[in-house]
């Protein structure tokens, strides 16, 4: 498998008004060609600061990432869709943004996830998990290799939210991305990843990364029947800082 990030000894201080503020310390992984990621610790003990280094957003830090020039998307906690946009309007703002007004790519996108028949609908006509997965078609526009996906379902409840983890899961694996998730949510992590990151509580640094080998990886709702999700999603319950 290729190597598409190579994350090494990431650490990143804020200045505050009380003083220096140690967020991340010395955090380094690799994410393959095909690996989906999952990142989890207690509570503000810095995922998102992490996630937003990766993306770009943030570059005061100390260390190095090198991606190879791969494209980077990142996917919100929030769908954030325009109320005063159609869904195929939300969907395009990334094209728009680049001066692309091609839209075949995006109306391949739609008909194949389900969403062309609702592309003049605005976002309010769109359940919770409809309009997520708008939100991952208008991050896939731009053709990203690496997606960066910081909570994504933690503003739906836990019915839908089951569902949509399948439904993303699924498009990620046929459009075949790399991903990695930032989630407070364990079983989540377990369900959808191949490996799990487990990070300290502030400054976070990497405590252990676990290789989740199921016996019968398809799908998270699938995975999460399998006999050994359990074992992983206790022995990663137990390595947060939250439990000392």
């Amino acid at each position: 498998m290729n190597e598409l990030l190579n994350v090494q000894n990431i650490s990143k201080t804020y200045n505050t008004l009380l003083g220096e503020v140690n967020a991340l310390e010395n955090i380094s992984f690799k994410l393959m060609e095909g690996d989906f990621i999952a990142i989890v610790g207690a509570s503000g003990c810095g995922k998102s600061t992490l996630l937003n280094i990766l993306d770009g957003i943030d570059s005061d830090y100390e260390g190095s990432i090198t991606s190879n020039n791969n494209k980077i998307g990142y996917m919100l906690q929030q769908d954030t869709l325009l109320p005063w946009l159609t869904i195929k309007d939300n969907a395009m703002i990334g094209l728009k943004i680049k001066n692309i007004t091609d839209d075949n790519w995006i109306n391949t996108l739609l008909k194949k996830y389900g969403l062309y028949n609702f592309i003049n609908r605005k976002p309010n006509n769109l359940s919770g998990g409809m309009r997520q997965r708008v939100s991952l078609i208008r991050t896939l526009t731009l053709k990203p290799d690496i997606l960066l996906l910081d909570e994504p379902f933690s503003a739906l409840d836990y019915q839908t939210k089951l569902l949509v983890e399948n439904d993303i899961y699924n498009i990620i694996k046929k459009e075949k991305k790399s991903a990695i998730m930032v989630t407070h949510d364990i079983e989540e992590a377990v369900a959808m990843a191949n490996k799990v990151i487990v990070l300290t509580s502030r400054p976070a640094r990497i405590k252990k990364i676990y290789d989740i080998n199921l016996e019968n990886n398809v799908n998270p709702l699938i995975n999460r029947k399998d006999p050994k999700f359990n074992y992983y999603v206790n022995k990663i319950w137990n390595d947060l800082d939250i439990n000392e």
